[in-house]
């Protein structure tokens, strides 16, 4: 990641983590992962969407780019080390990627809510990722 994005990225996770809410007026928590080449603490702010039974959803879309952000491979890679930074409060998750109509039906209420997303996956050939977080 350029010098750029990660100040601006450092900027973000400070004002998610202080103010909570929303940030550029979409609902953003801060992904706690470790790094599965670095073992190195990450910290990612990453749109959210509301799911069933109090989880969250979130999407690995890299805005369309043709690989998943490397935080999706840090959540895959240390699953039981992945906490949220959401309401001023830190909570430890289990993530969960969504497949087959499950993931399906979840796109779609997504991309209802978020029309960019579906301009995302117009951009790219891979399948776009979705992850429940669930409350550990």
């Amino acid at each position: 990641m350029n010098r750029m994005m990660s100040w601006l990225n450092q900027r973000a996770v400070h004002r998610i983590r202080s103010k909570g809410g929303k940030f550029y007026g979409s609902d953003v928590l801060v992904l706690n992962t470790i790094g599965t080449k670095t073992g190195a603490a990450r910290a990612n702010p990453v749109g959210w969407f509301t799911g069933d039974d109090g989880t969250w959803l979130i999407v690995a879309s890299a805005n369309g780019a043709p690989h998943n952000p490397a935080w999706f491979h840090n959540v895959v890679g240390n699953p039981d080390q992945v906490t949220i930074d959401i309401d001023r409060r830190n909570v430890p998750v289990i993530p969960e990627p969504l497949q087959g109509a499950e993931r399906e039906r979840a796109w779609k209420m997504i991309t209802a809510k978020a029309p960019r997303f579906a301009q995302y996956e117009k951009k790219t050939d891979r399948v776009i990722p979705v992850i429940r977080l669930t409350p550990r």
